[in-house]
């Protein structure tokens, strides 16, 4: 992970990583969270010149198309949540040998499944990949469910545009593992609710 205290300084970096592999002709595909974080990253990328394909519910028309290009030679693709999931990632000839897909998330989710199925895209089936999580402690996640810590942290690092210390991810951690807890409850709760309509309503 790279952690940042501004989202501003996160976007930079991860533009920056882009470019980078963009550079040595290696795929990018880049996971968002909504639609206005696809569309700012969309944004950056035209401003440096850096052709990109964005995948949300603006566009999804051509969406698996889209995805099965996704692993052409310095390819990079904006994805809103997994948009496009279930098509595969076919790597073009000598992707593999520049060390393959790179993935990066932009920002945690709720459920850290969704982050590794993410994550999950880059190295399929033998192929070589890499990802990397550049985030922010001003990301939703953290805001939502941490407040108190990041504002802490955020105050700590003031004025600091590089990551911060590895050990700063526990917040993230603490974040996300409050989201999966209230998630659950909920599931809990809809569950119950449920059983109890079961039990009462005649047949």
């Amino acid at each position: 992970d790279l952690i940042f205290s501004r989202a501003v300084d996160k976007w930079h970096a991860v533009v920056e990583e882009i470019r980078q592999m963009h550079g040595e002709g290696r795929p990018v595909l880049v996971g968002t969270r909504s639609i206005d974080a696809s569309e700012h990253l969309s944004t950056l990328l035209n401003e440096q010149g850096i052709a990109h394909q964005v995948l949300n519910a603006v566009h999804h028309k051509e969406e698996a198309q889209i995805i099965k290009l996704a692993g052409q030679s310095g390819s990079v693709t904006v994805a809103t949540n997994m948009a496009g999931r279930g098509t595969d990632i076919k790597l073009s000839p000598g992707v593999a040998e520049r060390g393959g897909l790179h993935v990066i998330l932009t920002e945690r989710h709720t459920a850290s499944r969704i982050d590794r199925q993410l994550f999950g895209r880059s190295g399929r089936q033998g192929d070589p990949g890499s990802c990397r999580c550049i985030i922010s402690l001003e990301d939703e996640l953290v805001l939502k469910f941490a407040p108190s810590l990041a504002a802490t942290l955020r105050e700590r690092y003031r004025g600091r545009h590089l990551p911060r210390p590895r050990w700063t991810r526990l917040v993230l951690e603490i974040a996300q593992g409050r989201a999966q807890k209230q998630a659950f409850r909920s599931r809990f709760n809809v569950l119950r609710h449920d059983e109890e309509l079961d039990r009462t309503l005649p047949r």
